[in-house]
Order: structure tokens, then C-alpha cells, then sequence
């Protein structure tokens, strides 16, 4: 897919939602990258894609898939970084606990 990215890390902030006069909805938030040197990166949902941060809190490790968009408004320039897919990652913070019947799958557990 062109222009598709995606960056992972821990959620730093989860901000309201953004309802303006014309009926347009954003949300954004801030994600930390676990690199060497950690950045502070803002996403933006738009529309529906605002229900993806429902139930997110801070420090829950996630991948999010994003686009890069661009515009022009009174000869300045603004860049988003647009999310439309925000996906917990395994044994994160925030991802959903296993179900008590999948741990009855593991042979381990009768040494426990």
C-alpha cells in the first residue's frame, strides 16, 4: 500500500474529541517510540476513526497504521499524521487479558 506507515509504541495521551461547527469530529494523541532516543509523536483520528481511541489509556503498547496528510491554509503549511488503525501488541498494557479457556490449552499449567 502506498503512503501507509506505521510506527509502534506506548500511549503517552488521549485527548477529547474535537467537534467543529461544519460537523467534522477529530481526536488526537501522543505516542512515545521505544527507540534509543524515545520521540513524542501526535497522531490525529478523523470522523469515525475517533472510536478507535475509546478504552486506550496511557502506557498500552500499540502499532499504529498512518497516513501522511498535507494542506495549505492562507499560504501556511500543515501536516497530520492521519491514524486509521491502532492495534494492541502482545502482552501490552491496555491489550485484552487471554480467556481462562485458552490457558487450559498450555500442557504447562498443571506444574503451576
Amino acid at each position: 500500500m502506498d503512503g501507509v506507515y506505521e510506527m509502534s509504541g506506548r500511549i503517552k495521551a488521549v485527548f477529547e474529541v474535537m467537534t467543529f461547527a461544519s460537523g467534522f469530529t477529530k481526536r488526537e494523541f501522543v505516542l512515545t517510540t521505544e527507540d534509543n532516543y524515545p520521540q513524542a509523536v501526535k497522531f490525529v483520528c478523523v470522523k469515525e476513526k475517533t472510536a478507535l481511541l475509546d478504552g486506550l489509556q496511557p502506557g498500552a503498547r500499540v502499532s499504529v497504521s498512518f497516513r501522511i496528510r498535507g494542506n495549505e491554509y492562507k499560504e501556511r503549511y500543515f501536516v497530520d499524521l492521519q491514524a486509521f488503525k491502532i492495534e494492541p501488541l502482545e502482552g501490552a498494557a491496555g491489550a485484552p487479558p487471554k480467556a481462562a479457556d485458552d490457558l487450559d490449552d498450555n500442557p504447562f499449567n498443571d506444574q503451576f
